[in-house]
């Protein structure tokens, strides 16, 4: 490795990766030497930020120091959480410089002063999709899970603030497959949005809850599939982005899975996606939906291509194997017994001992009241709603939960100027002081 020809004047780097001379531009060993003498992180950070252009910064940042040393090896995680950021978001995007072990990184991750690493939200992206990138080229893709996990959780000041690390973390999850992995952010609200948090683009929302319906519907967890895919599909846009048509294809298959038909979507929901999905193959099965699974397999046949592209295959499938059920709850609204071969008879189930089973199951789910007799005879009964103390006691407590969520989130729109001038005209006109 070639030597710097002078750690104190001014440098940048050179071929080598280590710091050399230029004039103008501060080298690696004199930033080292403002990291560990500083006490103002924010200081720090508009020194780090401003040093130089930000190439020839990041260029200068993924060297070596004058003496080939690795400057990640003096630096604290904690006590130099910034200087250790821009140095490591550097190196992780440089390909003249070795990457930092997964050790260091972890390391970092685990941690940094959140308070500091604020200061520097754009870097805190840089490196998330720094550590995603490396561990790509590595074939070895979930590796990032730890560290990525460590910095989306501990970054935020809660749970319930959406940055830019969500959906990147909810990305990596899905395309890894560890779904459970997801589970700590996703079953925390969404409640604040702060742009000096994070630089937060509109599509971070759109594919954070897109990805988080994938993991849901992944876990078969149907009610909160849908309750992330809605929020994708039905955010407000002049034009829909093309994640709003993929999150709608999927809000629809689930709620067959979940109700056995469609439900209308709230009605803010951008009308040019309804009309999209309504022509689509999509609509077509909907149409069609519930029918025996002869009818339903022939409805899919033509477009299978099209399902399994889309990667909607799978809850394709799943909605066709639920199909027997909701034609059996629609036999419960009029017959009140039934033989198990007159049921298989109206599902498509030429097997009595398959029919007893799915009868069964739904009865043992809960889904339907209902009971077999020795001969074969169901019968059907109305269901009555029950309720343990604890489950009521345990809907309180949630239902005052939110409440309290919902008056925080109040108070915090009514202390917004922004927000009063431009939803209430008469309060935009009493903080401008014009008459009404």
């Amino acid at each position: 490795m070639s030597q710097a020809a002078s750690s104190s004047g001014p440098s940048q780097s050179g071929p080598s990766g280590s710091s050399t001379a230029n004039d103008g531009l501060a080298s690696l060993d004199s930033l080292l030497a403002h990291i560990t003498t500083s006490d103002n992180p924010s200081t720090l950070n508009s020194l780090l930020k401003s040093c130089a252009p930000k190439d020839v910064r990041d260029t200068i940042l993924a060297s070596t120091l004058a003496d080939g040393g690795d400057p990640l090896t003096v630096l604290d995680a904690e006590r130099n959480t910034i200087g250790f950021l821009y140095i490591l978001s550097a190196r992780l995007h440089s390909q003249a410089s070795a990457q930092p072990s997964l050790y260091v990184i972890e390391d970092f991750c685990s941690r940094f002063d959140p308070i500091q690493a604020r200061l520097a939200p754009d870097r805190v992206t840089t490196l998330a999709k720094g550590i995603i990138r490396a561990s790509e080229e590595s074939d070895n893709a979930k590796y990032a899970l730890g560290p990525l996990y460590n910095l989306v959780t501990r970054y935020p000041p809660t749970l319930s603030h959406l940055t830019t690390l969500h959906p990147l973390f909810l990305k990596l999850c899905v395309s890894t497959g560890h779904y459970t992995a997801a589970l700590p952010l996703l079953t925390a609200p969404i409640t604040t949005i702060d742009t000096t948090l994070s630089d937060l683009h509109y599509n971070d929302n759109l594919i954070y809850h897109y990805a988080g319906g994938v993991a849901f519907g992944a876990l078969k967890r149907w009610s909160e599939a849908e309750e992330f895919f809605e929020i994708c599909a039905s955010s407000p846009a002049h034009v829909p982005a093309a994640v709003q048509l993929e999150a709608s294809k999927k809000l629809v298959l689930v709620q067959l899975i979940l109700y056995g038909k469609t439900v209308p979507p709230p009605k803010y929901t951008n009308t040019t996606l309804q009309r999209l999905l309504k022509g689509s193959a999509y609509g077509s099965f909907i149409k069609v939906y519930p029918k025996r699974r002869a009818a339903l397999l022939d409805a899919v046949a033509k477009d299978a291509e099209l399902f399994a592209n889309e990667r909607n295959m799978g809850l394709i499938n799943q909605a066709i194997e639920r199909a027997p059920r909701w034609l059996i709850k629609k036999l419960t609204s009029t017959y009140l017994t039934l033989g198990l071969a007159d049921i298989g008879r109206e599902i498509g189930i030429d097997s009595e001992d398959e029919v007893r089973a799915v009868i069964m199951n739904m009865i043992e789910s809960d889904e339907i009241i209902a009971s077999i007799s020795a001969d074969g005879t169901v019968t059907f009964s109305d269901a009555v709603p029950q309720f343990s103390k604890a489950e009521v006691d345990a809907m309180l407590r949630k239902a005052q939960e939110q409440s309290i969520v919902l008056l925080e989130l109040e108070r915090s729109m009514n202390a917004s100027k922004e927000y009063l001038t431009k939803v209430c005209p008469f309060t935009s006109c009493l903080l401008s002081g014009r008459q009404l």
